[in-house]
């Protein structure tokens, strides 16, 4: 028993031991609304037997050690806690926070504020107050500790989310009257990673959990939040089972992209409240040039040149001849290949194809031959399918044929399945651009027929388990046939009527470039639709990429590494095993 207590005794003592200086915000005399029953403390401290509430009154900010000079990037990162605004309890997440941005250079400082919650006042104001004086205090040390005073970021969890966002969106409205030369300063933030915010929604701003999950139309997001000439870019990260509703999220995202600020937003599959994504995160900051100048961009070609972990390969067709529906003279003809690996690692079966606006496809490209030599190299089988091109004439929507092939494809794929020592029902799809479009159709309408049967195949069921949206385009009604109008940020850009959203939709991944003419907000208004009905996906935009963000992409950030997420997608939701 005394080795357990003298461990705990050590942890506990953790963030005031690596701290090498502490600085009270306010001068003695000068914090507004002081209200006797607050306290400035990690919860490591208020544990401890000789705390002492009356020392600890005043907010404050912990100065950890500067990083070696030789890897200094001459930035800063403020640490915010969470705790409902009643405590600071996250000493786990301040310790490493602390340790990873050190590791890349940034000068760390811990910011506490004032908790519990003040009486007659808005749950978050002395925590604001004490924030925008916080930050003009770091802005005031930068020349003396050596970084920028243009370069300070903020990463913080749940009630120090809130406190975030105000940091980062109203730092232009005072939340107290100046009380010396120090308020002359600037209160604004940089950048900000906004882990799981609380209350931003107006079911949820008074302090409780979102009493409507976020939904509903008189539910919005918070007015505190102004979204001033001074908001900051941003990188958001929520849990889909967050009952501090993802609607947060999202929203803060929309409003963002209304205001041309380059954003990224991670939702993440069957996840609560907790700060999720540090490498997301840290990616963001990367692309945005926050930690160093990015390094040259490298062609995803070039990284999977060849197909060394494939095993077998067999091409088929797709149609029995005189069998194929609505014929097109001008269309090219559909095929399957199946791309077995080397060493057998799941029974899951990925089926992938390319886009090309419904114009052309290319199961070679960029966008398939990668992501089938990655998989491969994972041990999991992959079918690429070429489906017909160009766009259908006669009165056909753009994407009949394709669907026809595609719902074809995945019945073969089942019927063949277990020959090949496969799972017939592990079967995922996967698509970008319009065949990105392609996906949800696969997944959403699995029920509706898209041709009549010709052969007994056509008795086998052709719903997936899940789909992958690789930046998805025509999804929204601002851009059925071209780039979304307005990027499909106003509420008037619904999704698109083909998809019908039946029994059988399956779960998602979605990753979308932030500045994709072909709208993120394809991606994200989906995700919430997909949310709304208790199915629990997943989604990755990335700032400042465009469309086919992955061809030429730049090592340690979002669109580089962008394969990864398809496996931890599949890992996360058992689909690999």
């Amino acid at each position: 028993m005394k080795k357990i207590t003298l461990l705990l005794t050590a942890l506990l003592l953790t963030v005031a031991l690596t701290a090498q200086e502490r600085k009270s915000v306010w001068p003695k005399g000068k914090m507004p609304n002081r209200q006797e029953h607050q306290i400035a403390a990690m919860t490591n401290e208020t544990s401890a037997k000789e705390f002492k509430a009356d020392k600890h009154r005043v907010a404050y900010l912990d100065w950890y050690e500067a990083p070696a000079k030789e890897n200094r990037n001459g930035g800063c990162m403020i640490l915010i806690s969470g705790g409902s605004y009643e405590c600071c309890c996250d000493v786990g997440y301040i310790n490493r926070w602390n340790e990873e941005f050190t590791k890349l250079g940034f000068q760390c400082v811990n910011f506490v504020y004032r908790t519990p919650r003040p009486v007659g006042l808005p749950i978050y104001q002395t925590a604001w107050e004490d924030g925008q004086r916080a930050v003009r205090m770091i802005r005031n040390e930068a020349e003396k500790r050596g970084f920028d005073p243009e370069k300070i970021g903020v990463i913080s969890m749940s009630a120090g989310s809130h406190l975030a966002l105000l940091l980062a969106t109203s730092s232009q409205t005072r939340a107290y009257e100046p009380i010396d030369k120090l308020d002359s300063l600037s209160c604004h933030i940089n950048w900000a990673i906004v882990n799981a915010p609380a209350y931003g929604t107006t079911d949820a701003e008074l302090g409780t959990p979102a009493t409507r999950q976020g939904y509903g139309s008189d539910v919005k997001l918070s007015s505190v939040f102004k979204f001033d000439e001074r908001t900051c870019p941003m990188s958001l990260h929520h849990g889909g089972l967050d009952i501090y509703a993802p609607q947060t999220s999202t929203l803060v995202y929309r409003q963002l992209r209304r205001m041309k600020i380059p954003a990224e937003l991670h939702l993440y599959a069957d996840k609560g409240h907790a700060a999720l994504g540090l490498g997301r995160g840290i990616e963001f900051m990367r692309q945005m040039g926050f930690i160093a100048p990015l390094e040259k961009a490298e062609n995803i070609m070039n990284r999977y040149p060849n197909d060394d972990n494939r095993a077998s390969h067999s091409k088929a067709d797709i149609w029995p001849e005189g069998k194929m529906p609505d014929v097109q003279e001008r269309q090219c003809t559909p095929y399957i290949e199946w791309h077995m690996p080397k060493e057998l690692k799941t029974k899951a079966i990925q089926i992938i194809y390319s886009g090309g606006s419904y114009e052309h496809n290319d199961p070679d490209g960029f966008e398939v031959a990668p992501a089938r030599r990655y998989l491969n190299e994972k041990g999991m089988a992959v079918v690429t399918l070429k489906y017909r091109t160009p766009r259908p004439a006669n009165g056909l929507a753009k994407h009949t044929t394709a669907w026809q092939d595609l719902q074809r494809t995945i019945k073969i794929v089942r019927k063949e399945a277990e020959s090949r020592g496969l799972d017939p029902n592990r079967i995922g799809i996967m698509g970008s651009s319009a065949g990105g479009h392609l996906t949800l159709m696969g997944v959403t309408s699995s029920l509706h027929k898209s041709y009549l049967p010709i052969d007994d195949i056509d008795r086998i069921p052709c719903n997936v388990q899940w789909g992958i949206g690789i930046y998805p385009a025509y999804a929204l009604t601002d851009g059925l046939e071209n780039p979304n109008k307005g990027g499909g940020n106003d509420d008037s850009a619904t999704l698109a009527p083909e998809f019908s959203f039946d029994i059988k939709t399956a779960p998602m991944l979605f990753i979308h470039g932030d500045a994709d003419g072909w709208a993120a907000m394809n991606s994200v208004k989906t995700w919430e639709k997909l949310l709304q009905m208790g199915i629990q996906s997943e989604l990755h935009t990335l700032a400042t990429r465009g469309h086919c963000f992955q061809s030429n992409s730049v090592p340690g950030t979002g669109s580089y590494t962008h394969l990864d997420r398809i496996w931890e997608f599949l890992t996360t939701k058992g689909f690999n095993k």
